[in-house]
């Protein structure tokens, strides 16, 4: 059998494209706004509308796929208006337009990943370590994406980026229409013991609730210190996403060493998810945390006042795959342990919301007001001290052992 055919294939190639996209949306276009004119503070503004969208526009997409019972005809809806708003931005001139094309794109595009993520681990019946090898895909589309266009920049005007993208989107389109029609409804039992996998299978099917409140889910035991700790995380990485391209730019890297740099973290994410069942097996999810936010408090430090020298870069990068990859999946195993299927979406979506919402916008917006004041090195350093504090809540506010919490 084709291996596209296959279920498992097909959210392979979603994740490749969607990530592509990512790849020559986050590393370059803040590159292009300031070709175009636009101040720091413009440009941060602009690429914090993605984070923007994340606070709200997840919780109600998913609550309309639990409506509804299936994710895939939202998340293809969302994926067909994507297309049409990015497509305004070839008649986009000004800011106000163009804050308005981004911010639609943002609401569409915000969708997506919480309800094919929720829709990847439901079919994953009993195999939630192989979450990392289906997922691994979005990270080699990154590569590939972000490598490629950094070459194609530097022999083509930057309005170059704009077709390519625009292509991308085109390409994860068509990917969702072979999207499953239906999530599975069982839950993976690899994470619970036998007698807890028992008892949550018959309260699953005893009068379960369709939907619970959003007050009921922050109710339980640990979800706040991990949702303030991903919080703090992602606004570490504000300054990473919306100014590094900017960065090295500033510092006479060309745009295909830039596109290496992006590449070589996103390699080392990919070794990371690659990894994760084993590290799954031997450390505490709590400890996998522990070490990402450490290693992000060593890299944004490193990226801001070593940018001079490429062996620290190199170094650099090669964090990314604890500070994005570990994080994630011990993030997203997390709460597949502490929610029931019926939830999943649910919280999926809050966890994407307080993090890459929340705390990517205010890591952003501070990063482009920090920027202009004091300069790269402070702005990172605040990020290091993000991650320092993410770290201690982690470390006082989760248990040791973690087991499902019910």
């Amino acid at each position: 059998m084709n291996k596209l055919s296959h279920p498992h294939g097909r959210l392979a190639a979603w994740y490749f494209w969607y990530f592509a996209f990512i790849g020559a949306y986050m590393p370059y276009f803040g590159v292009y706004l300031q070709a175009q004119g636009y101040s720091a503070w413009d440009i941060s503004l602009l690429l914090s509308l993605m984070q923007v969208m994340r606070l709200a526009a997840p919780n109600l997409w998913s609550s309309l796929a639990e409506r509804r019972g299936c994710p895939t005809p939202i998340v293809r809806t969302t994926t067909a208006l994507c297309v049409a708003s990015f497509g305004a931005l070839f008649f986009s001139h000004d800011f106000s337009t163009t804050f308005i094309v981004l911010a639609l794109l943002a609401f569409f595009w915000s969708a997506a990943l919480p309800l094919i993520e929720a829709l990847t681990l439901n079919q994953l019946t009993g195999q939630i370590g192989q979450y990392g090898r289906i997922r691994v895909w979005g990270s080699i589309g990154f590569v590939i994406a972000v490598q490629g266009i950094g070459a194609l920049l530097d022999v083509q005007p930057l309005a170059s980026l704009l077709w390519v993208s625009l292509g991308m989107l085109l390409l994860l389109f068509a990917c969702t229409l072979g999207l499953p029609a239906q999530p599975q409804p069982i839950r993976p039992p690899s994470l619970l013991s036998p007698t807890t996998a028992a008892a949550q299978s018959a309260q699953n099917t005893q009068n379960a609730p369709a939907t619970v409140s959003l007050r009921a889910m922050l109710r339980r035991p640990h979800l706040l210190p991990l949702l303030w700790a991903s919080f703090l995380m992602a606004a570490a990485h504000g300054p990473l996403y919306v100014f590094y391209s900017i960065h090295l730019v500033a510092h006479d890297y060309s745009k295909t060493l830039i596109g290496a740099l992006w590449s070589l973290g996103v390699i080392a994410e990919i070794l990371a998810f690659m990894w994760m069942p084993g590290l799954l097996r031997r450390y505490t999810l709590k400890n996998i945390l522990l070490l990402t936010f450490a290693a992000a408090a060593l890299r944004f430090l490193v990226i801001g006042w070593g940018a001079a020298s490429l062996v620290l870069l190199l170094l650099a990068q090669l964090l990314h795959g604890l500070t994005f990859g570990a994080f994630h999946a011990a993030m997203v195993a997390l709460l597949h342990q502490w929610f029931p299927s019926r939830e999943q979406t649910r919280a999926q979506a809050l966890y994407g919301s307080i993090s890459f919402g929340a705390g990517g916008m205010i890591g952003g917006l501070l990063s482009g007001q920090v920027w202009e004041l004091i300069g790269a090195g402070a702005t990172y350093s605040l990020g290091a001290l993000c991650a320092l504090a993410a770290l201690l809540i982690v470390r006082r506010g989760l248990p040791t052992e973690q087991t499902p919490v019910r």
